[in-house]
């Protein structure tokens, strides 16, 4: 996790924390002493592939840094169900204000790399990269990016900031991609960031082919059909990076598998659609 990352998990964390306990954990209060200390183990109960361990340390560490946590696991690794991956030791009343929050973290993260991985081996095609998109929960972005990241994917742009990602809006603000081809040239010096242009047909590819060069780095081929994907890279030969998007999933990705010449494919699903693994935090004294 880079300063920057680490500085807005915690900042987030934070501010989930304060959305769950609010004024006290009134329960906890009145049920359990002041200087309890307790047991906690971290058990999965349902196969995937585990990720937030980190950001699950992190959470505990916010709320008390005398509570001690540790995995016998990686994020990125391989979890069964009925592993007892980690623990959580310390006040009880303070694992008990952390639980549901680092639990619903693992479990999110765990649930988005348990399906990146599994797409990405569906597609078994290592020239290839699966990639997220923007359409991440609202400020959970940096722990869903990271998901994917241990699910063995890689991320598209962070936000709107560091990448320029012309898509239909751009154009039709534009009137037509042609138009929009010829501002983007007349602002080329102004362009800091690497330029990737969303074509929705074989005829607006075919135009990009003729005017994008020296402007343009992707393009994104937007509900393409997939011979119509196959036409795109022949004729592209390697001049501009290539990504799929648009009604991909498990059930159909593996008919880009021998698709040559195509770098990523581009997913929201695996952010915005995705069941949480199911872990569980058990206290054993």
């Amino acid at each position: 996790m880079t300063k920057t990352d680490y500085n807005q998990a915690v900042k987030l964390i934070k501010s989930a924390l304060s959305e769950d306990i609010g004024k006290g954990d009134i329960t906890s209060e009145l049920l359990i002493p002041v200087k309890s200390e307790s047991n906690a183990e971290v058990l999965v109960k349902e196969s995937g592939i585990i990720s937030g361990i980190e950001i699950f340390n992190l959470v505990f560490a916010v709320i008390d840094k005398k509570i001690k946590t540790g995995f016998i696991k990686k994020d990125g690794a391989s979890v069964k169900k009925g592993e007892v991956i980690g623990y959580v030791k310390g006040n009880t009343r303070n694992i008990l204000k952390g639980e549901r929050v680092a639990l619903n973290l693992l479990q999110r993260m765990s649930g988005i790399a348990t399906q990146t991985s599994e797409l990405t081996r569906k597609l078994n095609n290592k020239s290839i990269q699966i990639i997220d998109t923007r359409k991440t929960t609202p400020n959970m972005r940096v722990f869903e990016k990271m998901a994917v990241v241990d699910g063995g994917g890689a991320n598209h742009r962070m936000g709107l900031y560091d990448m320029i990602l012309i898509k239909d809006n751009h154009i039709e603000a534009n009137n037509n991609i042609s138009n929009l081809l010829d501002v983007l040239k007349k602002n080329k010096s102004r362009i800091k960031k690497k330029v990737e242009l969303e074509v929705k047909d074989f005829s607006e590819f075919k135009i990009v082919m003729a005017k994008g060069k020296g402007l343009v780095d992707r393009i994104m081929l937007d509900n393409f059909k997939v011979s119509d994907v196959s036409k795109a890279a022949a004729l592209n030969n390697g001049v501009f990076e290539l990504e799929i998007s648009g009604g991909v999933d498990y059930t159909n990705i593996q008919n880009y598998q021998n698709i040559n010449g195509v770098r990523y494919i581009s997913i929201g699903a695996i952010t915005h659609s995705v069941n949480s693994l199911d872990i569980a935090l058990n206290f054993i004294t």
